[in-house]
């Protein structure tokens, strides 16, 4: 191995457009995993296999984006968290409006929409009304609803609800609405509420045959609160829609963007720690087994062959049924399996090294064993170690995406591999529901390309016959 320092190290590497190309790679998937630990809410990683927490979001919907790709104008999902709050009173009466204000130029209706709220009180039940404000200024009241009484000589009470665009008194609501502002009769049972709220005006809207009004949309809900210590706790307005965010949703409802985000710190932390580990042992065993020589020697290279023979799938399998499938157990299994290639280089190296003459005088000196291997051998393995460790990450991540594809990994765990095998499970790829696995498919690719073209430059900066090539 030739001297090396890590200025001359960059030196080398930047004249490598692959491995600048990687490092940018890198850099990509770096700041992906700072994004979803910064803005991905941890509750949703948590709740990654919990139906009922993704019960706002629409079933298998495409990406946004494949409305531009595909020249289609779909209705894209919206869950509307942030409305814009208001407080007045009128006597010993005090009002909360939350308005949510929206815009829909899509040329379908939405599929439905669900405002949902929660609210504290301790005495009387308050009231709730929710209306809607068109482009051309028509407003419609959609529902006027309130909790229940408390009961008598309890506190005060917490109370969740949610209004529904398929209420019968939602409907009945719009019709009359209609009727009086807009003198067109509507049974409440012949079209949807979305197609009232939406519609354009004409005497064809009773039979829901006129187009999509488009432009700025506002939904108002005013809370009555008649004590001094109710309040409105929160509310979310939801506008069913056909397509959802940059990765759309799977089966289950659930927001690919929280997978394929969490993914990506997942993926990096398993792939790095494995590559580190497996060549720190690695090189640690091939050099003493190197310097030691004799039959120690000889013992260890025949317990690396034994482990070099073992077929590390079916091992691998056999392991993760009997002991578990945890995210820490599937990375001791790649480390088990991941030293084996790199002690036999090592040792080779370390042959060769033992052979120089600043070892031989450095024997002289009556410097111990241990020093001599961890001070001056194993530190003219870095190079070799450096590169290999880029070159081993993808093998460590695509191991753990294989194990999980075969419904081998950790099920807690919203990784590449888990996401793909929830699209197989789900015939994802039969039913046309290409961005299910697309996605994860692409991050993998990514991923294993960074590390790749960084190991090949780190290899031919470091390596003086590539370099000279």
């Amino acid at each position: 191995m030739s001297a090396w320092s890590p200025r001359s190290l960059w030196a080398e590497y930047k004249r490598c457009k692959v491995g600048l190309a990687g490092l940018a790679l890198f850099a990509m998937l770096l700041a992906l995993s700072v994004i979803a630990i910064a803005s991905v809410p941890l509750d949703s990683y948590r709740q990654w296999n919990n139906p009922s927490h993704w019960t706002e979001y629409p079933r298998a919907a495409p990406p946004a984006w494949a409305n531009y790709v595909t020249g289609l104008k779909l209705p894209e999902h919206m869950v509307l968290r942030n409305p814009t709050v208001r407080q007045s009173a009128a006597g010993w009466v005090r009002v909360v409006t939350h308005t949510y204000y929206f815009s829909f130029l899509y040329e379908a209706f939405p599929d439905d929409f669900l405002f949902k709220f929660s609210l504290i009180y301790g005495g009387s039940p308050p009231l709730v009304e929710l209306s809607a404000e068109r482009p051309d200024g028509l407003r419609m009241l959609l529902a006027r609803i309130a909790a229940p009484p408390r009961p008598e000589g309890s506190e005060a009470r917490a109370y969740n609800s949610a209004i529904f665009s398929t209420d019968v008194s939602l409907k009945v609501n719009l019709a009359n609405c209609l009727a009086d502002r807009v003198g067109v009769i509507v049974s409440p049972d012949g079209i949807s509420p979305e197609r009232m709220i939406f519609a354009k005006e004409g005497p064809s809207m009773a039979e829901g045959g006129t187009g999509v009004l488009k432009g700025d949309y506002a939904f108002q809900a005013r809370f009555f609160l008649f004590g001094e210590g109710d309040d409105v706790l929160s509310s979310r307005l939801v506008i069913g829609g056909k397509v959802f965010g940059p990765f759309g949703t799977d089966d289950l409802r659930r927001d690919l963007s929280v997978g394929i985000l969490w993914g990506t710190p997942i993926a990096l932390s398993i792939g790095v720690s494995v590559a580190i580990l497996s060549v720190s042992i690695g090189i640690a065993y091939g050099v003493i087994s190197g310097y030691c020589g004799g039959r120690l020697d000889e013992l260890m290279m025949r317990l690396n062959d034994v482990a070099y023979a073992i077929p590390a799938l079916p091992f691998l399998i056999l392991l993760a049924l009997s002991l578990g499938r945890s995210l820490l157990y599937m990375m001791a299994y790649l480390v088990l399996f991941g030293w084996v290639g790199v002690a036999k280089v090592a040792r080779s190296v370390a042959l060769q090294i033992k052979a120089a003459p600043y070892i031989e005088a450095v024997e002289l000196l009556g410097a111990p064993s241990r020093r001599i291997i961890f001070r001056h051998i194993a530190p003219q393995l870095i190079p070799y170690a450096m590169a290999n460790i880029a070159l081993s990450v993808p093998a460590a991540i695509l191991a753990e995406a294989g194990l999980s594809f075969i419904g081998l990994g950790d099920p807690t765990m919203p990784t590449w591999g888990q996401i793909l095998h929830d699209a197989q499970i789900h015939g994802a790829a039969i039913r046309g529901l290409w961005w299910w696995a697309l996605s994860p498919g692409v991050m993998l690719a990514l991923s294993s390309l960074a590390f790749v073209m960084m190991g090949y430059a780190l290899d031919r900066a470091l390596n003086p016959k590539m370099r000279g090539a």
